[in-house]
């Protein structure tokens, strides 16, 4: 009950960085798909810029929320995570082909399995279209999956594999963004009374667990 609350009585700051990330990914993706088999290793500074970018807005996103949102670790985890990749990859641009798709797979799966668990996040918060979330976040963590598995999977190119993963991840981050947007406008559609006795709830259990105390 308390979470609910928390939800609905702070707002939820920059809830469209998540979709510029979706948009970003999707573009992407978009792009890869056009690209030969020869040249996928030239867009290791595509993907270095694309994960620095993303992760700087991610740890941006959280650190602004981290009294809004009760899953804000998830996305500094996630921010930190994709910006040290993009580092790595700038570091070293003349990364194997061998090795690029297991960097981009397992960046892109932890990524996938951040978004599912935000998901459960947004289900506990009674927050509607969760499920959209979960559904596009398990099927991030497929197209992940195969990615990394890719010579077991020879019958689809990497490049396709790639492309179709930085887009499934971008449309889970999209349906986000606008789950937060229906939690920063939720307060917005309460009466005043509503408000009013939401504080007043809040402060009654604020007493119940002073008064529990030793």
């Amino acid at each position: 009950m308390s979470g609910f609350l928390h939800s609905l009585t702070n707002t939820v700051k920059h809830w469209y960085l998540p979709l510029i990330i979706g948009i970003l990914f999707i573009l992407l993706g978009a792009y890869i798909m056009t690209v030969p088999l020869e040249t996928y290793v030239t867009l290791s500074i595509f993907f270095s810029v694309s994960f620095f970018v993303t992760g700087l807005l991610e740890v941006v996103f959280s650190l602004q929320n981290s009294r809004s949102l009760q899953g804000w670790g998830w996305y500094l985890v996630s921010g930190l995570l994709s910006l040290a990749i993009g580092i790595y990859l700038m570091t070293y641009p003349g990364i194997s082909m061998t090795i690029l798709p297991f960097v981009i797979g397992f960046t892109l799966l932890f990524r996938s399995f951040q978004l599912l668990g935000i998901a459960f996040d947004l289900k506990s918060s009674k927050v509607l279209g969760w499920g959209n979330l979960a559904i596009a976040s398990v099927l991030g963590i497929i197209l992940s999956f195969l990615l990394i598995a890719n010579p077991l999977f020879t019958m689809v190119s990497v490049v396709t594999l790639t492309a179709l993963s930085f887009m499934m991840v971008g449309i889970a981050a999209i349906v986000l963004a606008f789950n937060l947007k229906k939690m920063k406008d939720l307060p917005n559609k309460l009466s005043k009374e509503a408000k009013d006795r939401i504080q007043e709830l809040q402060n009654e259990i604020s007493k119940l667990y002073h008064q529990q105390q030793p």
